[in-house]
């Protein structure tokens, strides 16, 4: 696999991590629905049918889980999901790239792309999760700035794979620091002799 290549699947794994369908859809109306009948999964389930589950559920996204009520419910349904949605994506950049004739080893690379796609947009779905059930609903703006987010890195990882990646690796350090912060809140809470146990003795929740 290529630096380029690895850095497409990165970007198409993070808007996966930002929006599930979303990305699905954009993949279906701007680069041709032929591509989901090469990717597993996808392949099995007709394109009309494929459309109006993509169409209703980027609707959902972009619209329903900006209430603070459903959206608790909503990234809890597309945490568990998350995993199965960016291994798929990252094996559609494997298999757009092989069209090209600028992959070779089709398994290995999808293989890797797969497992690549699946932990990165878990671990970013995660930290949006995090962040919820930390801090309550988000602003509205910062959810209008996902989904602009999220339609970029999947142009990107398509037309700007260099881009995409670049961004994505961004996305992946914020999560990884965010993550370490929140230990270290987590921990301070504690008496400093239950440091190893911050739980012990609490009454309320975090």
């Amino acid at each position: 696999m290529l630096i380029t290549e690895i850095l497409a699947v990165l970007s198409i794994a993070a808007a996966t991590g930002l929006r599930l369908a979303l990305p699905l859809l954009l993949i279906g109306v701007l680069y041709g629905p032929s591509l989901w009948s090469q990717v597993p999964l996808l392949s099995v389930i007709p394109p009309r049918i494929m459309v109006g589950c993509l169409v209703s559920w980027s609707f959902a996204e972009l619209v329903l889980s900006k209430k603070p009520r459903i959206r608790r419910i909503f990234q809890s349904m597309e945490l568990v999901l998350s995993p199965l949605v960016g291994a798929i994506a990252g094996i559609t950049i494997v298999h757009t790239f092989n069209n090209r004739g600028q992959w070779h080893g089709l398994f290995e690379s999808s293989l890797i792309a797969g497992v690549l796609g699946g932990v990165l947009a878990l671990l970013i779905q995660l930290v949006q999760v995090g962040w919820l059930y930390r801090f309550n609903s988000p602003p509205l703006w910062v959810l209008f700035i996902q989904d602009f987010l999220c339609v970029c890195l999947v142009l990107f990882a398509f037309d700007a794979p260099r881009e995409g990646g670049l961004i994505a690796l961004l996305l992946l350090w914020l999560a990884l620091r965010t993550s370490t912060l929140w230990r270290q809140w987590y921990l301070a809470q504690a008496d400093p002799n239950h440091r190893r146990h911050p739980r012990r003795f609490k009454q309320h929740p975090d």
